[in-house]
């Protein structure tokens, strides 16, 4: 049998090879751009090596040239999982791998902390996949939505296997003997800022995103990679999936134990959340709110129909529990986990598999019943009972008609009522979150 995987893996590896150098035009486009991102670590039929140097180059490639990449690309991802799960073992030891699903404002960083604080047995990151939305952004803004798709993905199953290597493209500026002073938010990991990956200082080197519980020196990515590999438990949480169908390579993995849990937020509370947190990007909201009518054709609604979409159909799959999702897939709302959060978290625990330990506990007890003044926009310790309401307050009854009108569907599915009036939406005795359990 094994001489029969080996014939296999030889044929593979031999037609990709031949695919590539039928290509050869477009890899000489971006033959610098490999060289320069390419790390020893790095594998040479990584599929992700293709975008990420169409990330930077694609808009110098001709029609032909982007045809071809994708039919070159098409054959490396289908036949990328086959190469891997002949030449890795599964997963090691029954390692747990979790992946927190959200989009921004729904009290993702709050709920990821309930397994960053879970102990010595946890590496937890926290949105590594800020570097490639960044690297993959497009110069009128937004990104690829193709190239970011196998970019995450790629990314995260590398991450899942304690490989840094393919994050590592995407850091800027580039990492330098895969140490690097600019991971995205590297204080919101302690597996990243405790002992042994945190180094001595460096004098007179600045980092933006530096250890706050002590002081570290850059990050060494070597190091983080082997920590990782002590661990039994490795956590990530991210609000740039669309699509949870698109992450079906990483649970069909037999390297991986994945379980993915999406958190979900009432949309009218998102968007209330996000006029106060992102208010630049939300001005045409604020400029609503005072006075004018709200086109329905504008851009930033058709936006946020768009977010409500994305987030209902992949509830939607994750729901219908097909075969490679079952078992491995729990939708959980904010605001039950804001009434609920010992609960809540509990039944996350047993869903992951991990033990539910008397540290996470009393940091659960102790953040969710924060006072006012230290709660901040950004902040993961708040009254949580409060915050579920707050945002029936500051939100005028029109802009809520909005949400309403093109997030309905997604609203219902996750148990929201709508207002019917601005006096019901005001009225904290009319609750507008029916009691639903998800199974």
């Amino acid at each position: 049998m094994r001489i029969k995987y080996t014939l296999c893996f030889s044929f593979l590896l031999i037609v990709a090879l031949v695919i590539i150098q039928r290509e050869n035009n477009i890899i000489e486009k971006v033959s610098d751009k490999l060289n320069s991102k390419q790390t020893p670590q790095t594998p040479l039929l990584d599929s992700g090596l293709f975008w990420n140097a169409l990330g930077q180059n694609g808009s110098s490639l001709s029609q032909t040239d982007l045809l071809s990449y994708k039919r070159t690309k098409w054959w490396l991802d289908k036949n990328y999982n086959n190469l891997s799960g002949i030449t890795l073992p599964s997963v090691p030891d029954g390692r747990k791998h979790i992946l927190l699903l959200a989009s921004t404002r729904t009290g993702s960083s709050f709920v990821g902390e309930f397994f960053n604080q879970q102990g010595e047995n946890m590496f937890y990151l926290f949105e590594p996949l800020w570097h490639v939305e960044r690297m993959l952004t497009l110069e009128g803004g937004g990104t690829n939505a193709s190239a970011s798709v196998s970019a995450y993905r790629d990314v995260l199953r590398q991450l899942f296997l304690c490989d840094f290597s393919l994050l590592e493209s995407f850091i800027d500026p580039p990492p330098q003997a895969h140490i690097t002073a600019a991971l995205f938010r590297r204080a919101s990991s302690q597996s990243l800022c405790n002992t042994p990956v945190c180094t001595p200082t460096v004098k007179k080197l600045f980092e933006r995103y530096h250890c706050r519980i002590r002081r570290c020196g850059p990050l060494n990515l070597t190091l983080a990679s082997e920590s990782c590999l002590q661990k039994q438990q490795l956590a990530i949480k991210s609000v740039r999936i669309q699509h949870l169908e698109t992450l079906r390579p990483l649970l069909e993995d037999p390297r991986l134990d994945v379980r993915i849990i999406q958190l979900v937020r009432d949309p009218r509370a998102v968007l209330a959340s996000r006029m106060v947190a992102f208010f630049r990007k939300y001005r045409s909201w604020k400029s609503w709110a005072k006075d004018g009518d709200i086109p329905e054709d504008d851009i930033e609604v058709k936006k946020l129909k768009g977010n409500c979409d994305n987030i209902r159909m992949s509830a939607e799959v994750g729901l219908k529990q097909p075969s490679w999702l079952r078992g491995r897939y729990m939708l959980v709302r904010y605001e039950d986990i804001a009434r609920f959060p010992l609960r809540k978290a509990a039944e996350m625990y047993q869903f992951t598999g991990i033990p539910f330990t008397p540290k996470v506990k009393q940091w659960i007890l102790r953040s969710t019943q924060a006072s006012s003044d230290v709660s901040g926009v950004y902040s993961t310790q708040k009254n949580s009972t409060q915050q579920v309401e707050k945002w029936r307050n500051s939100m005028p009854f029109k802009l809520v008609q909005v949400v309403q009108k093109v997030c309905g569907p997604t609203m219902s599915l996750f148990g929201y009522t709508f207002a019917e009036n601005s006096e019901m939406l005001t009225n904290k005795l009319v609750s507008l979150i029916e009691e639903r359990t998800y199974l």
